[in-house]
């Protein structure tokens, strides 16, 4: 997510956007939003609920006068966390997945903050004037009610599914579809899958800590054995805490890097898939078009013409743009996705190499207690 040419668009750095501090009160999660002016020192901070959010996405999505718009990859705008209800909670996980981990609602954070990164280096969607005013200007603009644009129009092709399945003309968009749906498919799988490992994970930190601390009942005075015994038992109850802090940092690490790729990944092609969906539907409407077209009596033939040149002129523009997205977006995606895989390998060597040592200690301590 470096400074790209697009924060010409902005008045503030791209690179600078940062989610700095979050604040609760009920339900309601305020996030602290701060970045730094172009070309100067000058930082900025906006206070921002997640209806602001909302009301930005829905502004990026309104903008009819963009050409070609339908054609554009929308970055994936997280799901609305719910604060009330626990964490473990099915319907939480099942709703935010690694969001719904973790501490403070940092992973949430983190995943905002990458939201605004990515609208705000996307050369189309940093012009919107929605999103400056959304990172500079200190009222909320959530109070305004954002037009639904083609938010409408796709929750109207959510009732025809039964267009995913339509043939398309251009094998470019057809093999990025049933690629689309293959990595869609996988991501979710390996993302469900890594939320078990790291829920487990945090399951046996919790059994080894009350493991840990059951052995501190063990100690006795009472005699020499008993003496001996509870060195034994304080010696493991040593060990044990540092198995136990080992799970928690191997499942945080699993959490906030390749936990949150994975998450982006997931959500990122459903983004795609939403774009292509769209695409599929202008061009099912460009070829029931054509068809009314060649039905017409010679005096409607002359309109239909029209109407049916202004529609594929569309369909061409959205396909236009949307080619162009699908290369951007891969090349986005694949990156983004590599940087985090490096950060957790990085993170889990540096936890093995740790813990590693420590744990030579302790065997070191167990065998000089032994020898006394």
């Amino acid at each position: 997510m470096e400074g790209s040419s697009a924060e010409a668009e902005l008045s503030v750095s791209a690179s600078s956007i940062r989610i700095t501090d979050l604040t609760q009160d009920g339900d309601i999660l305020t996030f602290a939003i701060a970045s730094q002016k172009l070309n100067s020192s000058v930082g900025v901070c906006v206070f921002r609920a997640y209806e602001d959010f909302d009301w930005l996405q829905q502004s990026l999505f309104s903008q009819e006068n963009v050409p070609g718009i339908q054609g554009i990859i929308f970055p994936p705008l997280p799901p609305k966390a719910l604060p009330s209800q626990s964490n473990m909670q099915a319907k939480t996980l099942k709703q935010l997945g690694f969001l719904a981990l973790g501490k403070d609602w940092q992973g949430y954070c983190k995943a905002l903050e990458f939201y605004l990164q990515q609208v705000a280096t996307h050369p189309t969607l940093c012009k919107c004037k929605a999103l400056d005013s959304f990172l500079i200007n200190s009222e909320s603009p959530g109070k305004q009610r954002g037009r639904k644009g083609i938010l409408n129009r796709l929750s109207q092709a959510v009732e025809e599914m039964r267009k995913e399945s339509h043939k398309d003309v251009d094998n470019f968009f057809q093999n990025e579809r049933n690629k689309n749906t293959n990595i869609a498919a996988l991501s979710k799988v390996a993302t469900e899958k890594l939320l078990d490992v790291v829920m487990t994970e945090q399951k046996l930190a919790l059994a080894c800590g009350h493991f840990s601390t059951s052995l501190h009942l063990c100690v006795n005075q009472d005699d020499a054995a008993a003496v001996a015994f509870s060195k034994v038992c304080l010696k493991l109850s040593d060990i044990i805490e540092a198995v136990k802090r080992n799970f928690e940092k191997v499942a945080t690490n699993n959490l906030t890097t390749l936990g949150l790729g994975l998450d982006l990944e997931s959500r990122n092609q459903e983004a795609e898939k939403e774009m292509l969906f769209r695409r599929t539907c202008k061009l099912i409407e460009l070829e029931t078009v054509k068809k009314s077209t060649e039905k017409a009596k010679a005096n409607k033939r002359e309109v239909m013409e029209a109407f049916q040149k202004a529609v594929e002129k569309e369909f061409n523009l959205i396909s236009s743009v949307g080619k162009q997205e699908i290369e951007r977006f891969n090349n986005s995606r694949v990156n983004v996705l590599k940087n985090f895989l490096i950060d957790w390998c990085e993170q889990q060597l540096n936890a093995a190499k740790e813990y590693a040592e420590l744990y030579s200690q302790h065997l070191e301590a167990c065998r000089n207690m032994y020898s006394e």
